[in-house]
């Protein structure tokens, strides 16, 4: 592991959360960086103060930061959440023509259904919208103050599926009702979007298309009076690096160590990916700070790899849900995709200064001994402590997890699997038993968060998984009413009413996995 700074701007951790949001909505790379420059100069065009400014600035480099709350239920229902979610970004239901057509191309990343997808979108759009964009919702409003957002930028996190004409979701709010910084950044996604696909001039047309629909016709027309004054935010050579020193106002720094809290945020982002995950960032940096401490790590040290193990897994963004949801066996195809998530998690790390320090030990979970593992294949030799520990917290907070294909193991089969991978030459003997020590020496939970019964504990785990009603009164032998009761009473203690909502209260409290 390489040494950390000796401090750390936040944005620079904000920063990879924005490029893991892009692949997780199948966005041009860095859409979010972009968005976030284009954003903040529109914001400048119109004169608002340097504080305005900043909330501009965060909510638009953190405008998807939801875009996990709804990936298992859209890979359930269209195949592939990542090209659900690519498609449906750009749909415009308030140009009839135009919205025909974008229909008439729905579901083309899966020919074999495409006439089943589409058909499926438009039954469903209608009554589903709005509770399908709450749950985005509802997993901003709770992220948003834990990543240190201004309340006025957590208010526009809210309102990223709203439209100017009143079409949009979950509240359907129109004009002026939306807040001033969520116009804004409606506008400068759309611009962001509409150049990738079709060069700058064309996204200006697109804009003026949208303006009064979609888009708040009066920023469309600041933007458009001289657009190149605001496209010239990006002619830079690193776009990470113009929005780092870009940010309005004081930057705020941290310590290696203070980054922790902003981690865990990250972490469940992409635990969120699917059902079955929930949690599992959590519990292998658990393990493998636990396990860092028995080796004898120093404090610092430890610190990192706790770091490295919350963000893990973060390429798990850039694989389809439909993938990490299955529950028979993947194909070779799908094989290649899964190996390519560490991949990802290394190149994520790595643009950003705040975090680069992790990539190695982060990206290496998967790496091992005999140089059988991904996506390097690097050998023992190579592989420093840190990222034994967490090769071998990954395994075992992995085994000790449900699957959709199997039932969690328990710890003494899941120590014996790693005693086995250690006499296959796989991973380090003594990082597996500091791994099995720290999971035996975990302390048993006492008080449970906003006063949580242990039967509502039981129901509130197998919520956030997604399970219905009568799944959850099925697997703990209750009635539905019963469970209906329970789950009422869940939402009132804790606030949240989505399944998303309920599984980020549930990571944020360390109450997953079971």
């Amino acid at each position: 592991m390489t040494i950390p700074p000796a401090s750390i701007r936040v944005t620079e951790v904000l920063a990879a959360l924005s490029l893991t949001t892009d692949l997780a909505t199948g966005a041009p790379f860095e859409k979010g960086l972009a968005t976030c420059l284009v954003a903040t100069t529109l914001a400048e065009r119109i004169g608002l103060d340097e504080a305005d400014r900043r909330t501009v600035f965060h909510a638009a480099l953190l405008g998807a930061v939801g875009c996990t709350s709804r990936a298992s239920e859209n890979a359930a229902s269209f195949a592939d959440d990542i090209a659900f979610q690519r498609a449906y970004h750009v749909l415009d239901p308030g140009d009839t023509p135009i919205f025909a057509a974008q229909l008439a191309q729905f579901g083309s990343w899966a020919p074999d259904s495409k006439t089943l997808l589409r058909d499926r979108f438009v039954t469903t759009a209608p009554r589903q919208a709005a509770s399908a964009v709450r749950s985005v919702c509802e997993v901003s409003r709770a992220l948003g103050p834990r990543l240190g957002l201004p309340e006025a930028a957590v208010v526009a996190l809210t309102e990223v599926k709203e439209r100017w004409d009143g079409l949009g979701a979950p509240q359907r709010l129109q004009g002026e009702a939306i807040s001033l910084t969520g116009r804004i950044v409606h506008v400068a996604e759309q611009a962001v979007l509409a150049a990738a696909e079709r060069g700058r001039d064309g996204a200006a047309a697109e804009l003026r298309r949208r303006a009064g629909g979609h888009l708040d016709p009066e920023l469309v027309a600041v933007f458009t009076a001289d657009e190149d004054a605001v496209w010239d935010c990006l002619d830079v050579p690193d776009v990470l690096t113009a929005v780092v020193h870009g940010e309005p106002g004081l930057p705020l720094r941290i310590k290696p160590g203070e980054r922790l809290q902003l981690c865990l945020a990250l972490a469940i982002v992409v635990d969120l990916k699917g059902r079955w995950l929930l949690g599992h960032s959590g519990h292998v940096a658990d393990l493998a700070g636990g396990a860092a401490e028995l080796c004898g790590m120093d404090p610092g040290d430890r610190d990192a790899l706790r770091a490295a193990a919350l963000l893990h897994d973060i390429g798990r963004m850039g694989v389809s849900s439909a993938i990490w949801d299955r529950p028979g066996p993947l194909g070779p195809g799908d094989w290649e995709r899964v190996r390519l998530h560490t991949y990802w998690t290394e190149r994520v790390l790595r643009r950003c200064p705040g975090l680069a320090d992790l990539a190695d030990t982060a990206a290496g979970h998967h790496e091992r001994l005999d140089g059988s593992g991904y996506h390097r294949g690097i050998r023992g030799r190579d592989l420093a402590k840190p990222a034994r520990i967490l090769a071998a917290a990954d395994v075992f907070a992995a085994l000790t997890e449900p699957r959709p294909y199997r039932p969690a193991f328990s710890p003494d089969a899941a120590a014996r699997e790693l005693l086995d991978a250690v006499s296959a030459g796989n991973l380090d003997r003594e990082a597996c038993a500091a791994v099995v020590e720290a999971a035996g020496l975990r302390k048993p939970r006492t008080d449970l968060p906003c006063g949580l019964t242990e039967r509502e504990l039981d129901v509130l785990r197998l919520a956030a998984r997604g399970l219905s009603n009568r799944q959850i009164a099925a697997e703990l032998v209750l009635s539905e009413r019963t469970v209906g009761h329970h789950l009422a009473h869940i939402y009132d203690k804790t606030g949240r009413r989505t399944r998303a909502g309920a599984a980020v209260f549930a990571m944020e409290h360390g109450l997953l996995p079971e």
